[in-house]
Order: C-alpha cells, then structure tokens, then sequence
C-alpha cells in the first residue's frame, strides 16, 4: 500500500501533536513558515526526502513509519514526551537524539544481519511500592538476584556497558541537560536501550549505567523511562538508586574488602567456648581507634568498585560501617579535595571521560565501517555518521585509505536522519 500526499500530512500532524508541539514549533525548528507546516499537513503540499527525515527527527520517529501501511500515534513516543511535558527544550532534544541513535543502531545492525537476542535479560515480577523502605528493599533484593543470576558473585565489577551489551541490552552515550542521568527504553522500534549522560563524569555514569539497569529490568512496561534529579524522591527512583548502589557495592564485597585492610571488626569480642565439662570465657579487644576507617581507605574502597567517594561513603554509612560523625568529616575532606590528593598520592587514576566516548563510538564506528565496506551505505552517510562522533572527514578519508576502502560503493540503504 503505496501512502499518498494527504495521509503522509495527516500522519505528520499526529506525530507532532503526540510530541507536544505546535505547528509555530515545528516551523521554527524546520526553519519553515507556519503556513507551509500546515499546508503539509493538510496534503497541499508534497515534502522531500530530506524535509521528511527533519521530520522523522523532529518527532523522534522512525522515518519508515511515515510510510508504512500503517500508522501508530500511541508508543514510545507519546509515552516519553507526555512525561516531559513540562520539561525545557534541552531534555526533549536529548530524547530526539536518544531515540535517533537508537534507530540509526538497529539499522546498522539490520544491514549487517547482527540479530540481538534478548533472552537472557531478566524481567523482575512488578512490585507495589507504598513507601520508600519497600523501595529500598526491592531495589535491594533485585540487584542481589541479579548479582547471583549473572555469577557476578561479590566481585567489583569491570565493564559495565559491556555487561549490557553481552545480554543483548543497546548502550550508548548522549550530551543530555546536567539535570538528567540516563534514559531507559524498551521498545520494539529500538530495542533495549540504556543511555546515559555524555557530559557526567566517568564514575557518574558508571553509577547511571546501573541506575537505568534497574528501570529495564524493574519497569520495562513503561517502554521509555527518563532518570531527572528533581524526582530522586519518586519511589521508582529511589529503587534505581538503591539496587545501583546495592549492584555495584554488594554488602559481603565492602565488607571483605574492609577486612583485607584489617579493620572492620567490633572493638570488643566475647566467645563462650563449650566442651561438654565446662565454659571457657574468651575476651579481646582491639586497640582503641584501630578499627576506624580513615579517608585512605575508603579512597582505595571507592576505587576497588568503581564509583565515587562519596558514593562509597554513603554505603559505608548505610551499611553502619562509619558513624554518621565519621561520615560527615570524610564527606568535608572530599569536599576540599583531600580524597584526590590522597587518590593522587596512592596513583589511584579514574578512568578519563574519554576513554568511556572513545569506547562507545569505537562500537558504533565499527559497524559504520563493516557497513561501508559491504556497500550498505553511501560514503556520504559514512562520514555522516562519523561527524556524529566528531570524527573529522579527513580522517575517516585516512581510515578508508589505511583499509584499502578508499573506493566509493554505490549502494545507500540505510534512511538519513
């Protein structure tokens, strides 16, 4: 079924509406006259293949839906944009970008014949939340399931986008507002997908990696989740935080940990030992302060699992391992940069931002690149896709030469967004 001039406008006009957005909005963001908006939309007007892939991304479509036999208003879309109705004009962009990567993966990944299996994910029975404490204890709960699911054990754990990417979850990283952490999706347009903001830093996203773990596994029904710090208090956020906390730090891991460096057990000790004629009482006591963690240790703690000081101060706390004096003197050191020195001294070195961007676009390039060399897509999209990355056109021309692909291929199948 062919779609003709007055059913691609009508289809227009409710995905815009879907979105929130008026037909000024769309104009603007066009950088077309209202009037031709709406003369599109009434099928007076017929739309080239580049105005209808602005479109696509303007709506956070599919531009393939806008010419299927059939049309949805309701899905992904709807769903995300109507929870950010009130959000500005940042989040919604991000959310298009989201969305568009998502779209441009899976069909790198069509053109390639990759088949992601989702098999192995885990989909967490829904669980009635009344109060934060039943929050905590089903995020709790979750993460220590799918600690033993996985056979992660008590171990820190490595990569984690590679955790993702190995149960057949899509990962990617996106320049989101400050405000906001990560995006979950589960949607059959884009798959599993987790992304999380490019902007924050290294251990920040490590944590929002797991963080949107938790909505996929915990609250896939709802086909797109945004993570926004004005709703840490929501009792599905609360969840996510508790079960990333929980998944990265498991409590028998900390404490093992605390153990190696010696200290971690009670300053007193009482045993009753028992052979059948009598009780031999037992006493020890340990030096007083010796059990006392310091901020060397908890910088080696924070480091051992991958997450940030205070994060690991925060666990510590909730785990009744630091009294809450101890916690608020080590949080004021953090603060005036006495957990650096101290990393710096003991050559504890983050992961650079970089390296996490770097990790990710080397995924997407590659299967840019394999495309190229298939002939799947143009040499134009090629490049396109490699400024997406910040991957100037000369060094993508470098990189064909280097493989001996410096030849143009004719086919170009894959839909420009």
């Amino acid at each position: 079924m062919s779609i003709d001039q007055v059913e691609l406008g009508k289809r227009l006009k409710q995905a815009r509406e879907a979105c929130g957005l008026t037909q000024e909005d769309s104009a603007l963001e066009m950088g077309m006259a209202r009037a031709t908006v709406a003369q599109i939309e009434l099928g007076n007007r017929s739309v080239s293949g580049i105005e209808l892939s602005k479109f696509a991304h303007l709506y956070a479509r599919d531009i393939r839906e806008f010419l299927a036999p059939s049309f949805s208003v309701s899905g992904l879309t709807a769903v995300l944009f109507r929870s950010e109705e009130d959000a500005g004009d940042g989040v919604k962009a991000a959310l298009r970008d989201c969305i568009a990567l998502g779209h441009q993966l899976r069909d790198l990944e069509e053109l390639l014949g990759i088949t992601r299996s989702t098999g192995n994910v885990a989909s967490y029975p829904s669980v009635a939340l009344g109060s934060k404490w039943d929050a905590i204890q089903s995020g709790t709960q979750a993460a220590l399931e799918e600690r033993r699911r996985l056979g992660l054990g008590t171990a820190p754990l490595s990569d984690m986008p590679g955790l993702l990417e190995a149960q057949g979850i899509r990962t990617g990283l996106i320049s989101m507002p400050a405000g906001v952490s990560g995006l979950m999706i589960s949607d059959p347009s884009v798959g599993l997908f987790v992304v999380v903001n490019r902007e924050h830093p290294p251990v920040r996203q490590r944590f929002s990696w797991c963080h949107e773990y938790a909505h996929l596994l915990l609250d896939r029904s709802q086909l797109g989740h945004v993570s926004r710090e004005a709703e840490r208090s929501d009792l599905l956020e609360v969840r996510a935080n508790v079960f990333a906390a929980t998944f990265l730090m498991p409590e028998d891991g900390v404490r093992q940990f605390i153990a190696s460096l010696g200290k971690g057990s009670a300053s007193r000790l009482h045993a009753e030992v028992f052979d059948e004629a009598g009780v031999v009482p037992v006493d020890s006591r340990t030096a007083g302060g010796s059990q006392d963690l310091q901020i060397y240790d908890v910088v080696k703690l924070a480091h051992h699992f991958g997450v940030s000081l205070l994060s690991a101060l925060y666990r510590l706390l909730n785990l009744k391992l630091v009294t809450e004096k101890q916690f608020q003197e080590m949080k004021q050191m953090d603060a005036d940069g006495v957990g650096r020195a101290v990393a710096e001294l003991l050559g504890l070195v983050e992961i650079s931002a970089d390296e996490n961007v770097t990790a990710f676009y080397r995924r997407y390039l590659v299967l840019a690149l394999e495309a190229y060399r298939r002939e799947k897509i143009s040499h134009r999209k090629l490049v396109e896709i490699g400024s997406k990355m910040g991957v100037q056109s000369d060094e993508i021309e470098l990189i064909l030469i280097k493989l001996g692909l410096d030849q143009e291929p004719a086919a170009v199948l894959l839909p420009n967004r």
